[in-house]
């Protein structure tokens, strides 16, 4: 499930029922943020397909970002049963990204 986030409340529900989530923090004037995001899309929906993603635009929601610690784009928080397991900023390495996940993901699912 890939959706954009507009609200702090919306965030907190997918964190809570999702067994595995991840937020992706983002701007549209981020080179990186654009190049990166078809490429985590690519790998949710190819390795991980249980797994939630959910896109929030840092400069419309400030609110949300600053709720979740998230001051540089782009950022990732990876979540399991409701807990933070990672967090990924600026420089993210899809290929560590992916083995990071896949651990805790091939164990829950």
């Amino acid at each position: 499930m890939h959706n954009e986030i507009h609200h702090l409340n919306e965030t907190h529900e997918l964190v809570a029922k999702a067994a595995a989530s991840i937020l992706y923090f983002y701007s549209d004037r981020c080179a990186p943020c654009v190049s990166l995001r078809p490429k985590i899309q690519e790998m949710a929906e190819q390795d991980f397909p249980l797994l939630s993603l959910a896109f929030i635009n840092s400069e419309h929601h400030p609110v949300i970002a600053a709720q979740y610690g998230v001051f540089a784009n782009p950022a990732i928080i990876v979540f399991f049963e409701g807990r933070e397991y990672r967090r990924y900023s600026k420089y993210i390495s899809v290929s560590q990204l992916t083995q990071d996940i896949e651990r805790v993901y091939r164990m829950l699912f």
